[in-house]
Order: structure tokens, then C-alpha cells, then sequence
């Protein structure tokens, strides 16, 4: 807390406590007020003001990369990234800057509360005690196999603690699932990955870097896809590389992104498509036997492709996709990229498989000049990374908490929001008598809770991270407190560990350590005389150059390439998508795409990324539909018209956008706004998309890519905000001014 004093109180504060201090000079108003920051519990190394660096971990998505926080007087004033981090190599993106607005966020929750009755958003302030010993007496009644937990992928060393804990208590396998995971199909691709290669599921890391030609089928690396830093830094190495080469970029999608807009050649596909398309290119790679081709063992996966249905099926000529083809073959360092778009169609699983195969087809994958690495397997089991589980497995707990199996919830994720309504997730978390949740900010899942123990941010808490996927070498990052919690909070790992206390029994056996120190401690202990940047000779010299790199990771080798080659079954045939709505009045394909600041609505809460404008269209805080200039001008629409966009799940309304770098069979809307709750920034800011999208899966798989909507003119307009100019630059230029708004 701080309190206002004047220079003359505050000189008589210094004098009575003995404090140096340095003094500007040429003031005259000695009565002027000053605000005093108290530092209380400064680090041992530090002197008031000056400042120090902590390395850590960004925890804003599953990547993993490495920052380092800028401390000064105790708070955190900057964030930047790692530069001795194998990932990122001193790079981070809009989003790990925003770290603060996580911790100084004003709407974050100072204590464990109570809420009853559920959605009252009367919250009752509780002591942790009081709070720890109500969880442990719930879970107590809630007998075996009543007690599950819901979280987000990628908190490494907090799966290393639940899994245990739930298994000890004959829980489900913990799930682990959100917007931003599905929508960049890491389960899918991990999945084939390990079925190709005869491994456990494993996300590949595809070294663009030294590509000559890159094949992207929806794989927006440079904004939301898998590890969009690395992926990034691997781009600009890609365009400028050593020998002046420069290589060829080609992005196959059905509206552009700002990935596509990198690409030498953006090319429109109709959804669904972008496994026949591979299967096409392939199939011409094959027939005109480009560079021995025809007698390459993965020749066969093609024989069943018909080059003409897949054209009409794409809407993309026949020659655009020789010419690419042919490029392609030529060039053994050629990488075809499966991206999330692939996984979210009902074909999803053989349009992977088929990506995949285009790069088997040019020898990529096996072998010692292989573009394909897999992520390391760990130094440790603790290490393990999270694989995120598939939609199969959210059905499959959603049925359990329907029927009444489930006692005791644990939710340190957002559901009610990541997943579509018709999912009937709101009406099975009803019937869970406890739901625990550990939200930081109340989002919508949270408001449906009885008790909220709410964690510290990550720059308050300990954790490490594997890299996965793991760019050229394999890594761990390191998580570490920069700064003292702001507020009564906790982090989850210690309620764990504490409740595996206060049961007893096999939970107790299964985590033993009081508390995340002591686990972090025991755990890093498996790397004694591994290979590191720093001294491993025992425990203590692990945890002193853990904390000062942020992690562990090995220079003197390379991730790894797959040790086998790839085996995929075949001839490979893609299904025609189908669509939520064929044939029921619903003429356009929607395509929902991950926002590069929101993300999959985790970033709402934080006003730099709500502000921060959309690459494409420099919109921000709303949601708009984007239209093909010809779609909207069928409908009568133009820029600000706000429509009501209907799918055979429900309706959004949003802001028109004439967008002419889309299909005019397609309309586009952003993932991210739309939040009921999760504080005063993002809640009432523009419309959740993934709410009305179908709830069906293929493969295992949400068919998130798989519905069709149509557009009703409300009458009205809305302004959107946005950094282009309102009326355009070319209404401007034919006007012969620049209008002022």
C-alpha cells in the first residue's frame, strides 16, 4: 500500500531510518507531494533502483520460450526474451511483452473465494486453510474415480504434479485441451507423427531455415502455430540464407493471413481441401517422375488421386499446381507444413497423413539431411511435456460429468468458452456437485465454480516447461518467481502438493515434497552431469545456473531426427469435407482463425492486446466477419455494416469488413472476443465465434473448420477500430486528399 508525504516527511523518514539516497537537484516547492514505493523485501544483490534481470519462462502459449524480466525496486518493468535460449534466441512476441498486464492486471483476484450460489458472482473471501481443508474433505467423499481435472496444454511441472494426484486417486487422465491447441491441431499432428514413425505422439519441429521450398497447407507459423517465435526466426533465416539463396514460400489457404502475405504466392483453396491438394501435388510429382519420383517407395500412397476433381474441388487451376509441384520435386530440401486449418476439417486424419506423405515422396523425414526433427524425449520422466488431448476425451469427461460420475471438478482452464455451445459442456458442469477452479482473473468457467483458488501469475511462481516442439536443439525452460506475489494467491503445484498432504495415502506417496521448491529441487536433480551451459556436477550448481539461464538445454547436439522411415499405409484417399448446414440455406463457408494478439480468447484481459491491431486489417477490440468485396456487394454491405452471422448452432453479431484477400465463397471471422466475463477489458468486447461451431469430431478430432453460416443485414453500422483509414487510401487518392477519419 502506499501513502502520500511531502519532501520535508519524507526527509524526516530517511533521516530517522538511516537511508542514503541520491537527490535531483534544482526543486524549490519543497511542499510538492511524492508518491512513496515502499520496497520491502528487496533481493539480497540488488540496490534501490538499480536493475536486475531474472530469466524465466513466458507462459502466454504452449511454446515454451525463454525471457528475462527487468526488476527494479521490486516490480517488473519489462519483458524480453532470452537471448542464450536455444528457442527464441532473445526474440518474443506481442504477447510475451504483454506479461505484465497478467500480473498488474486490477482485475485479478486477491484471495481464495467461495460463490454460492454458482453464477451469483457473489464471491465470500476465505483463508487457505479454511479453503484447503473444504477441497480435502470434498475429494474425501468424493470416493474413486470421482475426481478429474481440466486444464490447458503446457504447464509442464504442474501435469508432473496432477497426474499423480489424480491417478493416486483413480481419477480419468487428467485433459488437457483449449481453443488455442485445437485450432492449431497440435494433438492431430503429434498423433501422426508418432503413427509414421512408430513413436509415442510427438510434435515435429520442421526446419524451414534451411528449406528451398516451403509448401505451407494452413500453417501460420509466424502468428499463432505450435512455437510462432522459433518458427519466425526460422522464417527470416529462410529468406536470407548464407549461400544468397532465397528460398520459395508458397501458402495454400482460404483466406490470407499475415503468414500468406509473406508468401511469394498465396493460393486461395476452398476449406477442407488442403489434404487433396498434397495428394495432387504428389500425384503430379509421380507421373512426370521428377527426380526419380515414380520409383520412390512412397510412390503408391498416390496412385488413387484424381488431379482434375481435386481442382474443381479446390477452385485452383491445374497449372498453378504443376508449376508447384514441379518446383517442389526438384528441390530434395522441400518441406510440405500440415497446419492447423488441416486438423479442422471431418477428413482431418488422412489430409495429415497426406502432407506428410508429399514430404516422404521427396525422401524429407529420415535420415542425416532430414528438415523433420522430433522432440527429444526427456532427460527425465518428470520432464515429460503435455500432450494435449484429443476432442474425443472432452466428450468423453463431458459424458462422465453428465451422468453424474464425476463428484469433484478441477478446472484450470476456460471450457464455457473454448468449446461450442452445443458441446453440452455448461449443462454437465452443472451436474459436478464441487468445481474447483483456479483462474486468476473470473472467466466464464470460473463464475460457474463453488470455490476459486486463484493462482499466482506466472512471473510470481515456479515451473519449467519442455520445449515441444523443440527447435534445432532440445530444451527445458525454466520457470522462476521474478517478483513476490502481489496478493494472497498461490501457485497450483503447491495446492496440489499440499492437499496430497493433508489425504494421506497414495496421493501422499505419489507426491512427497511439501512443496514446489522441494519438487522443482528433486526433480532438476536427474540432470546431474547431463551436458548444460553451466556446471552440473551436483544439486546445488544445477539449481544456480537453472536460475540464471531459464532451463536446461544441450548446444553440442541437434534435435533429433526420426531414427525410421516414415511408414504410412496406403493409397492415401482424402473424403470430400462435409459441412454443418449443406443444403439448409447456409451459402457461406466459415472459417474461424486464431487472432494473433487474442489468441484463443486467453489474452482478452490485457489491454495492450486488445489494442494491439490485427496484422491484417488493423482492427482491434471487436469482432468483425471479413467479406470478398464481391460477397459483400451481393448482400449490399459495406465497411461498419453489422450483420448477424447464423450457423446451424447459433448466431454471433459482428462488423463488416470487406476483405479482398478471401474466397468469395468464405467468410472469415476472428477467435478471442466474445467473453462474458474474465474482467472489465474483455468482457462485452465483440462475439465468440467458436460458441456456434458444430460439436462433432472425426478421428478424434473437432470439426472446428466444419460448418456453413449465412449473413442477415441488421440495418445499422458500427465503427470498428482499426489503424487503416475509415473511408481508404484509394477513395482517398481519387478524391485527391486524405480525409481526417
Amino acid at each position: 500500500m502506499t501513502r502520500r508525504m511531502n519532501r520535508r516527511q519524507f526527509f524526516q523518514l530517511s533521516g530517522l531510518t538511516g537511508a542514503t539516497m541520491a537527490l535531483s537537484g534544482c526543486t524549490i516547492n519543497l511542499q510538492k507531494y511524492e508518491t512513496l514505493e515502499p520496497y520491502v523485501v528487496p533481493p539480497e544483490e540488488a540496490l534501490p533502483g538499480e536493475k536486475v534481470w531474472y530469466a524465466s519462462t513466458c507462459r502466454q502459449c504452449p511454446a515454451g520460450c525463454g525471457i528475462i524480466v527487468r526488476i527494479s525496486n521490486g516490480r517488473a518493468k519489462k519483458i524480453e526474451g532470452n537471448p542464450r535460449h536455444p528457442l527464441n534466441r532473445g526474440r518474443l512476441c506481442a504477447r510475451g511483452q504483454s506479461g505484465l498486464h497478467v500480473l498488474y492486471n486490477p482485475d485479478r483476484l486477491r484471495n481464495a473465494v467461495t460463490q454460492q450460489p454458482r453464477g451469483s458472482k457473489t464471491f465470500t473471501p476465505l483463508q487457505w486453510e479454511d479453503a484447503l481443508t473444504t477441497v480435502t474433505e470434498r475429494i474425501q467423499n468424493a470416493g474413486p474415480g470421482g475426481v478429474a481435472y481440466y486444464g490447458r496444454v503446457g504447464d509442464d511441472s504442474l501435469a508432473a504434479v496432477v497426474g499423480p494426484f489424480i491417478q493416486a486417486l483413480g481419477g480419468l487422465a487428467p485433459v488437457y485441451y483449449d481453443g488455442l491447441s485445437a485450432l492449431t491441431g497440435r494433438n492431430l499432428l503429434a498423433r501422426t507423427t508418432g503413427e509414421i514413425y512408430g513413436v509415442a505422439p510427438n510434435l515435429p519441429f520442421f526446419d524451414i531455415s534451411h528449406a528451398d521450398v516451403v509448401l505451407s497447407f494452413g500453417a501460420n507459423f509466424t502468428e499463432t502455430w505450435l512455437s510462432p517465435v522459433a518458427y519466425g526466426k526460422a522464417f527470416g533465416a529462410m529468406r536470407g540464407q548464407p549461400n544468397g539463396k532465397r528460398a520459395t514460400f508458397v501458402q495454400f489457404e482460404p483466406r490470407m493471413s499475415s503468414t500468406g502475405a509473406m508468401a511469394d504466392k498465396w493460393i486461395p483453396i476452398s476449406p477442407g481441401t488442403e489434404g487433396p491438394v498434397a495428394l495432387a501435388i504428389g500425384k503430379i510429382i509421380v507421373e512426370e517422375n521428377i527426380n526419380g519420383a515414380a520409383d520412390s517407395p512412397y510412390a503408391g500412397l498416390f496412385a488413387g488421386v484424381d488431379v482434375g476433381a481435386v481442382v474443381l474441388a479446390a477452385g485452383v487451376s491445374e497449372e498453378l499446381l504443376g508449376e508447384y509441384a514441379r518446383l517442389f520435386g526438384r528441390f530434395p530440401n522441400s518441406l510440405a507444413l500440415p497446419g492447423g486449418a488441416t486438423a479442422g476439417s471431418t477428413n482431418s486424419a488422412s489430409a495429415m497423413q497426406a502432407i506428410m506423405a508429399l514430404n516422404a515422396l521427396i525422401g524429407q523425414g529420415n535420415g542425416p539431411n532430414s528438415l523433420i526433427y522430433l522432440t527429444p524425449q526427456p532427460p527425465a520422466p518428470a520432464f515429460a511435456g503435455t500432450t494435449a488431448s484429443s476432442y474425443d476425451d472432452v466428450l468423453a469427461l463431458t459424458d462422465k460429468m453428465a451422468a453424474g460420475d464425476i463428484s469433484v471438478l478441477f478446472v484450470n482452464g476456460n471450457p464455457l468458452f473454448d468449446l461450442p455451445v452445443e458441446a453440452g459442456f455448461a449443462q454437465a458442469l452443472a451436474r459436478v456437485p464441487y468445481v474447483v477452479s483456479f483462474a486468476g482473473v473470473v472467466d466464464e468457467t470460473a463464475a460457474q465454480a463453488d470455490i476459486i483458488l486463484p493462482e499466482n501469475s506466472y512471473l510470481e511462481s515456479w515451473g519449467y516447461q519442455m520445449v515441444s516442439p523443440s527447435g534445432d536443439h532440445p530444451a527445458i525452460s525454466g520457470q522462476q518467481p521474478v517478483v513476490q506475489p502481489l496478493y494472497d494467491t498461490r501457485s497450483t503445484t503447491d495446492v496440489f502438493l499440499d492437499l496430497a498432504d493433508r489425504l494421506g495415502g497414495p496421493a501422499k506417496q505419489a507426491l512427497p515434497w511439501p512443496n514446489t521448491v522441494d519438487f522443482m529441487k528433486a526433480t532438476l536433480a536427474a540432470l546431474v552431469g547431463a551436458p548444460a551451459p553451466y556446471e552440473t556436477a551436483n544439486p546445488a550448481k544445477i539449481w544456480g545456473g537453472w536460475r540464471q539461464y531459464g532451463g536446461w538445454w544441450d548446444e553440442s547436439v541437434s534435435a533429433e531426427t526420426p531414427a525410421s522411415a516414415p511408414s504410412i499405409p496406403g493409397p492415401i484417399a482424402v473424403e470430400r469435407p462435409v459441412f454443418e448446414g449443406e443444403g439448409g440455406g447456409y451459402p457461406y463457408l466459415l472459417y474461424p482463425y486464431l487472432n494473433v494478439a487474442l489468441s484463443d480468447g486467453r489474452g482478452a484481459n490485457q489491454p495492450w492486446l486488445q489494442e494491439a491491431p490485427d496484422p491484417m486489417t488493423t482492427a482491434s477490440w471487436k469482432t468483425w466477419v471479413e467479406l470478398n468485396p464481391v460477397t459483400a456487394q451481393e448482400l449490399g454491405l459495406e465497411h461498419g455494416s453489422v450483420v448477424k452471422l447464423t450457423s446451424p448452432y447459433g448466431y454471433i453479431d459482428a462488423i463488416v469488413y470487406i476483405y479482398p484477400a478471401i474466397r468469395p465463397d468464405v467468410v472469415a471471422v476472428p477467435v478471442g472476443g466474445g467473453h462474458n466475463e474474465y474482467g472489465r477489458f474483455a468482457a462485452g468486447n465483440g462475439a465468440n465465434v467458436l460458441a456456434i461451431l458444430p460439436p462433432q469430431a472425426s478421428g478424434g478430432e473437432w470439426n472446428w473448420a466444419g460448418t456453413r453460416v449465412k449473413l442477415e443485414p441488421l440495418g445499422r453500422t458500427e465503427q470498428l477500430p482499426r489503424i487503416e483509414n475509415n473511408i481508404g487510401v484509394e477513395s482517398a487518392r481519387e478524391a485527391g486528399h486524405i480525409p481526417l477519419r
